[in-house]
């Protein structure tokens, strides 16, 4: 049983998507798409950059979102002019893309993920991620807030070092990203993230690194974005997706088109529960995951929380075909 997973904010790179776009009508459909809907040369800063302008939050997300799909329309396109029948494994929906049984994207890749399944038109999901990142940066003054990955000690133990640091400095910090069984991001005020980080050395914690972001996402300072966020979610339709998609907030897949909104408001605020997520999939079935978009972060995580699963990345257009041959095993 395949899932096909998307990566957030910080998988961008000068020259993503270039490649599969010389390569794919498909793909360069989509990037003419995206021009077309954000009225602005998406393309030619995922393309050429420059890198100041592609690290732009509201910029970033809508170019990590459009090269995604880019790289899935591609594979769909090469796979379809092979004439390779795509099977449809127990649990998928028909019509679900590549045949998958499931769908999923870490923060702004749940995102990508609904565009993929159906859900979400590819130009309103541009429009919202823009506007997404435009409110998550504003939410923050500019170096109040920070975000650090505590490796090498369980959830829980960070958990408790975060209540502890809240207890000392009287700020907020909290887990914003779990991403591995010994790898969870925190975010907060600058001085509480510091103060759960030296905590979390004192605990054990192989490392804790101040990660190079622009806001403290996923954390209850960002409730002004997802305010902000709610009325462009409710003029949104957001149809029944073609295979379910597992929601970041609850690590549940989510087949409804109605409870979308609700589950990407929260998403604002919530931590993503990655490794529920993957580790939920694998009980559903889960034998091999395809992580589509640049980077390969999130394959790389799953080898870490289910080992046994089969897993590829497709970031480019030298990667279509082996990405292919897993798609359709």
């Amino acid at each position: 049983m395949l899932a096909l997973l998307f990566p957030g904010q910080g998988s961008q790179r000068v020259g993503m998507g270039r490649d599969v776009c010389q390569a794919s009508a498909a793909a360069r459909a989509v990037f003419d798409a995206a021009d077309a809907a954000l009225s602005m040369p998406l393309s030619r800063l995922c393309f050429e950059g420059p890198e100041a302008e592609l690290l732009a939050t509201e910029v970033q997300q809508p170019a990590i979102l459009a090269t995604s799909i880019a790289l899935l329309r591609a594979l769909e396109e090469r796979l379809s002019q092979r004439a390779i029948v795509r099977q449809n494994p127990s649990g998928a929906a028909r019509g679900s893309p590549l045949g998958a049984a499931y769908l999923a994207g870490h923060s702004l890749g749940e995102y990508t993920a609904l565009v993929a399944a159906g859900a979400l038109a590819l130009d309103d999901a541009l429009r919202l991620v823009r506007a997404r990142g435009a409110f998550m940066q504003e939410a923050v003054p500019a170096g109040a807030g920070a975000m650090a990955a505590v490796l090498g000690v369980p959830p829980e133990a960070v958990e408790a070092c975060c209540e502890r640091a809240r207890a000392e400095t009287g700020e907020l910090v909290e887990p914003a990203n779990y991403n591995a069984p010994e790898q969870t991001v925190i975010s907060g005020a600058a001085s509480a993230v510091r103060a759960a980080c030296a905590l979390a050395k004192a605990a054990g914690a192989r490392r804790a690194v101040t990660l190079p972001v622009s806001a403290p996402f996923h954390c209850a300072l960002m409730a002004p974005a997802a305010e902000k966020l709610a009325p462009e979610l409710a003029r949104i339709h957001f149809a029944d997706p073609l295979a379910p998609v597992v929601a970041n907030v609850t690590a549940e897949p989510n087949a409804a088109g109605a409870c979308v909104a609700e589950l990407l408001y929260r998403q604002i605020t919530e931590p993503v529960r990655f490794t529920a997520m993957v580790r939920r999939m694998r009980a559903l079935g889960v034998t091999r995951v395809l992580e589509v978009g640049p980077g390969r972060v999130l394959a790389g995580l799953v080898a870490r929380i289910e080992p046994a699963t089969r897993r590829r990345s497709l970031g480019a257009a030298d990667e279509l075909d082996p990405a292919g041959e897993l798609a359709v095993a």
